[in-house]
């Protein structure tokens, strides 16, 4: 109660300052709407006697300990899921053929597996093959007849062994929440499943690492850590789906890029099973290892390509106690960036959030999700900016964030913001950004890039594919703007080459010509497999193709995906 009190004190001093800058600017005449012509309101006050003037930022406090989003599902688990536009094969799949090399799945192999695994985690049923077969957005369909479930690290182990003896293409699967094609099969390649392997291994409470088996939900595995103090570095709005298996094989980003940096700074460790059934045990608790080559990097970001992650060893950071969550409203993309530089400035290392998203993302979400409401209403802004800070000190990130507020409002950054009171209100503005990939889903046809660009030219793709593509489609932007990744998604009713003829291949030479990357954080997979060119050179391409001929001679780790198919098999 002294803390709502003194928040309430708090926000009445600041309105007042507020609005003495807006009396000594009218006594001046000022006619233009300059910074200082701002309204500073709590937020359950709205029917506030002052008139809000042409910029009105409307703000509520939130206070609270520990705070903890929670995840969106994805659209597998969603009411509607049946009226997803679908595609069985893409069209990367019909421009390849299955590699003549590869065996096919006989009742003899069938046997085998049963043998080490128990017939219950051989998999032949049609209606589970067929879930597994697919990707959340029924966009990429393989034909395997088989999806096996092993329960532990030498079951993997010996799966390769027999396989790669048997020349079997194998197809590693997490939580297949994937966006690019590369946890699913291409043809009949045998699914090995993860999901048994979901057992915490251990924790250091000094230390905040953490070891753990690759089929854990990363959600399980955050809400482990929080009765710990400690949290996962990484947040995605798949959580409650993937696996960390599956975070580390495609160097997930998420939310918290901005603060706590890529899987590749945050992995200590890894076991992993190689193609011919060795276990590289890889698995160190060392913040500190300068001896020889650091293997585990080659593994992180592979799309299991190289070998199937067994094992995680991540480093955690403190959960801290004070979280903040504010709903903001700009212009213009430029306010939005001159906003990051101040996020930067002004908040430092309270920022551990920092998302943007344009009008046509919130017009989707606020049509195609039930219950979502415009936090800012009444009319739609341009641009909005989701922000989160977090510290250990409640006074400390409460000063800091109204200093950045204070200083973003006289720059005329911010036409309107809120900033959530609640756990209830801060979970609805993560629905907002979190459901907008549900959204566009639920529209239609749906066409998605993940772009990593520099700031300032971040937005330009997405207002040029608008020109270019006209009234046939509605093309969405919004992303991690403090890490530089645009994801772009563009709707239409139906999946219609000619309008993919349109997007590809200028949004990857757009991409390649302002010296961008592909894939941001969501991998090459099939999708792009054959498209790594734009952001990689001849001689990487070639020297990554080496790599993977040598540690799996038989091509048979995720066949089709990641590198080009003409490179590694003709």
């Amino acid at each position: 109660m002294e803390k709502w009190r003194s928040s309430q004190n708090l926000l009445r001093c600041y309105s007042r300052r507020l609005l003495r800058r807006r009396l000594d600017s009218e006594s001046e005449h000022a006619a233009s709407t300059s910074s200082s012509r701002f309204v500073y309101k709590h937020a359950n006050s709205c029917k506030s006697s002052i008139r809000p003037l042409q910029r009105t930022l409307w703000i509520s406090r939130l206070q609270f300990g520990v705070y903890t989003r929670v995840s969106q599902p994805p659209p597998t688990k969603i009411d509607g899921y049946h009226r997803f536009q679908t595609r069985s094969f893409s069209l990367e799949a019909r421009k390849i053929q299955r590699n003549p090399s590869y065996a096919a799945i006989m009742p003899d192999d069938i046997h085998y597996f049963k043998e080490i695994l128990g017939e219950k985690n051989v998999i032949q049923d049609e209606d589970k093959l067929s879930a597994a077969n697919m990707d959340w957005m029924q966009k990429y369909k393989g034909s395997s007849q088989l999806l096996l479930q092993p329960r532990n690290t030498e079951e993997v182990s010996q799966i390769l062994k027999y396989c790669n003896s048997r020349k079997l293409a194998v197809v590693p699967q997490g939580g297949n929440t994937g966006l690019v094609g590369g946890s699913v099969p291409v043809f009949d390649e045998v699914i090995i499943n993860l999901s048994s392997m979901n057992n915490t291994i251990s924790f250091d409470e000094v230390s905040g690492i953490l070891v753990c088996e690759a089929g854990c939900i990363l959600e399980n595995l955050d809400n482990f850590l929080a009765n710990q103090g400690f949290m996962m570095p990484i947040d995605l709005g798949a959580k409650g789906s993937c696996q960390i298996g599956g975070n580390v094989s495609t160097n997930a980003g998420g939310i918290h890029f901005v603060r706590y940096g890529s899987l590749h700074g945050n992995i200590l460790g890894l076991e992993v099973v190689l193609p011919n059934g060795t276990v590289l045990d890889m698995l160190g608790a060392l913040r500190k290892d300068n001896t020889g080559y650091d293997l585990k990097h080659l593994f992180i970001g592979s799309e299991g390509t190289l070998g199937i992650i067994t094992k995680v060893s991540i480093l955690t950071p403190p959960r801290l106690s004070s979280t903040n969550v504010a709903f903001l409203a700009c212009t213009d993309f430029i306010y939005c960036q001159k906003l990051l530089q101040e996020a930067r400035r002004t908040l430092g290392e309270v920022l551990s959030a920092f998302e943007f998203l344009d009008s046509h993302c919130m017009n989707m979400v606020l049509t195609h999700l039930d219950g979502v409401r415009n936090p800012l209403p009444p009319s739609v802004s341009n641009f909005y900016v989701l922000i989160e800070t977090t510290a250990s000190d409640e006074l400390y990130n409460k000063e800091k964030l109204e200093a950045f507020l204070m200083r973003s409002m006289e720059g005329g950054l911010i036409s309107n913001g809120v900033v959530a009171q609640d756990l209830s209100q801060a979970s609805s503005f993560w629905h907002i950004r979190e459901g907008i990939t549900e959204a566009v889903a639920k529209a239609g046809a749906i066409y998605k890039y993940d772009l990593s660009l520099p700031v300032e030219q971040l937005y330009n793709i997405v207002e040029e594919m608008r020109r270019k593509l006209g009234q046939s489609a509605k093309v969405l932007g919004y992303g991690h703007l403090g890490d530089g990744n645009l994801h772009m998604n563009i709707s239409t009713p139906k999946y219609d080459d000619t309008v993919l003829a349109e997007i590809e291949p200028f949004v990857y030479e757009w991409t390649s010509k302002h010296r961008g990357s592909i894939s941001a954080e969501h991998g090459l997979g099939l999708m792009k497999a054959n498209k790594i060119h734009y952001s990689k050179s001849r001689e990487s391409v070639q020297l990554m193709v080496a790599i993977k001929k040598q540690m799996d001679p038989n091509g048979i780790m995720n066949p089709y995906k990641v590198l080009p198919y003409s490179m590694l098999y003709e």
